[in-house]
């Protein structure tokens, strides 16, 4: 006997990796996020991160925690002397400003990361300005648009949400 507790929400088991590429939202030229979790309540969202491109993805900066771990490929900050190695797992701090690139000093032209993140992510210019922003309400409507142009229909992120 299964036993539904009020307001608690189900669990959520899916393929990590999708089988069907429409799953992927793309989130810039050759980027694209897979949702796995989007928290309206606490403002989290947790994805898998895929990038298919040599050099800089972004300049950003968390106001909160964030944490990762690299499933494929490698990527690394331009701020910090380390690589992200696939099987590695990765903190960041809050507050600290770094620029994720995939180049020729990874080793690798391709990768893929479960992103857990905690409120916002800010992005900034070379100069330190903010030029744009992503949260959990975000990328719920980015995947909304995607999924709904592209056969799933826009209730299919719903599965995702909590």
């Amino acid at each position: 006997m299964i036993v539904q507790h009020t307001g608690i929400q189900p669990e959520i088991v899916v393929q990590a990796i999708p089988d069907d590429e429409r799953v992927w939202v793309p989130q810039a030229p050759d980027v694209w996020f897979r949702p796995l979790l989007l928290n309206t309540v606490t403002g989290s969202w947790c994805n898998l991160l895929r990038v298919r491109k040599t050099g800089v993805l972004s300049r950003h900066i968390h106001p909160s925690w964030v944490t990762g771990y690299v499933i494929k490929g490698a990527w690394r900050y331009l701020e910090h002397d380390w690589v992200a190695n696939a099987g590695a797992f990765v903190y960041e701090p809050p507050g600290e400003i770094h620029t994720l690139v995939v180049d020729e000093v990874t080793g690798a032209d391709e990768m893929i990361t479960v992103f857990n993140i905690h409120g916002a992510m800010v992005y900034l210019d070379d100069a330190g300005r903010h030029v744009g922003y992503e949260d959990v309400f975000t990328k719920l409507e980015m995947c909304r648009r995607h999924y709904e142009a592209n056969g799933l229909g826009a209730d299919y992120v719903r599965q995702f949400v909590r």
